[in-house]
C-alpha cells in the first residue's frame, strides 16, 4: 500500500502577541490550528483585524510565533528564516507596487525570482541562459497583456494590474509549495481585478498549486476552491468543504458567522460586497 503524503501546511496551536506586557498588546493569532492538504484552495475571510495578514506572516517567516509549529510539506520551517522560506512559497500582496523591483526590468524581475527558488548555493548569483529568457517570454504571453515585448522596459512604467499579473507569475513560475494571496486583487479596478483573477484561478489549476486566499468578497469566497475558512479575533472560526459548502449562500455564511461568534460581521468592504452582488 502506497503511503499517504504528507500535508502540504500544517499549523499546530500557533499564537502571536505584538507588544506584550504594554498599553499596546496585541493578541493577533490564538491558537491558530489549520492543515492542508496537497490541492487544496482555501479562501479566507473575516472582519478587520481578524488575522487574516498576521497569519500569512507567520506563515511566510515575517516573525517567529510565540507557540506553536509550522510545518511545510512536512519539514518543521517554524524558526526557518523568512528568506528561506520564500524559495519554498508564493506570495501576492494587495498593493500591486510590492512583490517587484520598479526600477528593474521585467527581464531582471523574473530572473531574480526564477534564481531565488533554485536549489544551488550560489544560484542567486548566476545568469540565465537564452532559454529560460524564451521560457519567461513564452510565459509572459500567456498573460495577454503584451508584456513579452516590452521585457527590457523598467516595471514602474506597467499599471497596477500588470505588475499584480507579472508578481503572480513570478511567484508562480518555479511551482511553490503554497501560494499565498492576500487580496492581491482589491487595489484593482474591477475589469483588471476579474482578469488577474482569471489568470490566478488558471494558473493555480493548471499546476495544481496549494493556495490560501485572503478575500473580501464573499460570493469568490465561496466559489473558488474548495475550501472556506472565516477569522475572527485571532482565530479560525470556521472551516467549510464539500457538500455544505457546495448549498452555501453568502447568507449562509454571514449568518454561520454570527452563529459562531455572537456578533454581525463589521468588516464594511465584505458588506458591500454582499449588496454589489444582489
Amino acid at each position: 500500500m502506497a503511503e499517504k503524503s504528507s500535508p502540504v501546511l500544517e499549523l499546530q496551536n500557533i499564537s502571536k502577541t505584538f507588544n506584550p506586557g504594554t498599553v499596546n498588546e496585541k493578541t493577533a493569532l490564538r491558537g491558530v490550528s489549520l492543515t492542508l492538504e496537497r490541492g487544496d484552495f482555501a479562501t479566507i475571510v473575516g472582519s478587520n483585524g481578524a488575522g487574516k495578514s498576521t497569519l500569512f506572516n507567520a506563515i511566510g517567516g515575517s516573525f517567529i510565533v510565540d507557540t506553536g509549529k509550522i510545518r511545510l510539506d512536512g519539514e518543521n520551517i517554524t524558526f526557518l528564516p523568512e528568506h528561506r522560506r520564500s524559495q519554498q512559497l508564493g506570495r501576492l500582496f494587495q498593493d500591486p507596487l510590492r512583490g517587484t523591483a520598479p526600477h528593474m526590468t521585467i527581464e531582471e524581475n523574473l530572473a531574480l525570482a526564477y534564481l531565488r527558488t533554485a536549489k544551488a548555493r550560489n544560484a542567486f548569483f548566476s545568469r540565465v541562459s537564452k532559454v529560460e529568457k524564451e521560457l519567461f517570454r513564452n510565459q509572459l504571453a500567456q498573460l495577454d497583456m503584451g508584456l513579452e515585448d516590452r521585457m527590457r522596459q523598467p516595471v514602474g512604467l506597467l499599471s497596477g494590474g500588470q505588475r499584480q499579473a507579472l508578481t503572480l507569475m513570478m511567484s508562480t513560475m518555479v511551482t511553490p509549495k503554497l501560494l499565498l494571496l492576500d487580496e492581491h486583487t482589491a487595489a484593482l479596478d474591477p475589469g483588471t481585478a476579474e482578469k488577474v483573477l482569471s489568470l490566478t484561478k488558471n494558473i493555480v489549476a493548471e499546476r495544481q498549486i496549494t493556495c490560501l486566499m485572503v478575500t473580501h468578497n464573499m460570493k469568490n469566497a465561496l466559489e473558488l476552491g474548495n475550501r472556506t475558512l472565516m477569522m475572527d479575533s485571532g482565530r479560525i472560526v470556521l472551516d467549510i468543504k464539500g457538500p455544505e459548502r457546495d448549498n452555501l449562500t453568502v447568507e449562509n455564511l454571514l449568518e454561520k458567522f454570527r452563529q459562531g461568534t455572537g456578533r454581525q460581521l463589521d468588516n464594511d468592504r465584505i458588506l458591500l460586497s454582499t449588496t454589489e452582488e444582489k
